[in-house]
């Protein structure tokens, strides 16, 4: 209020209630704190960003994996083979001198001198994927707690 009574011109444009015993508040500490909280933030956002960039790569080096062993078992499907295979059961490749593959059920011991070059055991999964036969223990690890889960 003025001295003469009247409402003073601040307190009828102002659009909180002013008191004389608030802080001032002055256009460049405003414009300061924008200032602040516009650099804090850029620098939330850039570290989310940040984040999802490196899942963006993880994703594309697993893409990449997973292209590689579809690759992979599909050479495998295309290996010579004479019986039928079922999902569950080890077979071994070899490789004969013109370098086509096929599929044996006897392993290189049970051959004795196998006739063509071992190339490896495998276990045909149930996806149709095969699995090495060194890698299937820590396969089954993985996913036996999964099954038991699905398990009714």
């Amino acid at each position: 209020m003025s001295q003469d009574g009247s409402e003073d011109d601040s307190q009828k444009t102002a659009r909180y209630p002013l008191s004389r015993l608030s802080a001032k508040h002055d256009l460049v500490d405003v414009a300061r704190e924008i200032q602040v909280a516009d650099a804090t933030l850029g620098g939330v956002t850039v570290g989310k960003l940040r984040v999802i960039a490196e899942q963006i790569k993880s994703l594309q080096a697993r893409a990449a994996e997973i292209l590689d062993e579809a690759k992979h078992s599909s050479e495998l499907h295309r290996a010579g083979c004479n019986f039928q295979r079922r999902p569950g059961h080890v077979y071994h490749l070899y490789r004969r001198a013109d370098a086509a593959l096929y599929w044996s059920m006897l392993s290189p011991e049970e051959w004795g001198t196998p006739p063509d070059a071992f190339e490896g055991s495998y276990r045909l999964e149930l996806d149709m994927s095969w699995t090495p036969v060194e890698d299937a223990a820590r396969r089954d690890s993985i996913e036996e707690p999964l099954r038991r889960l699905l398990a009714p």
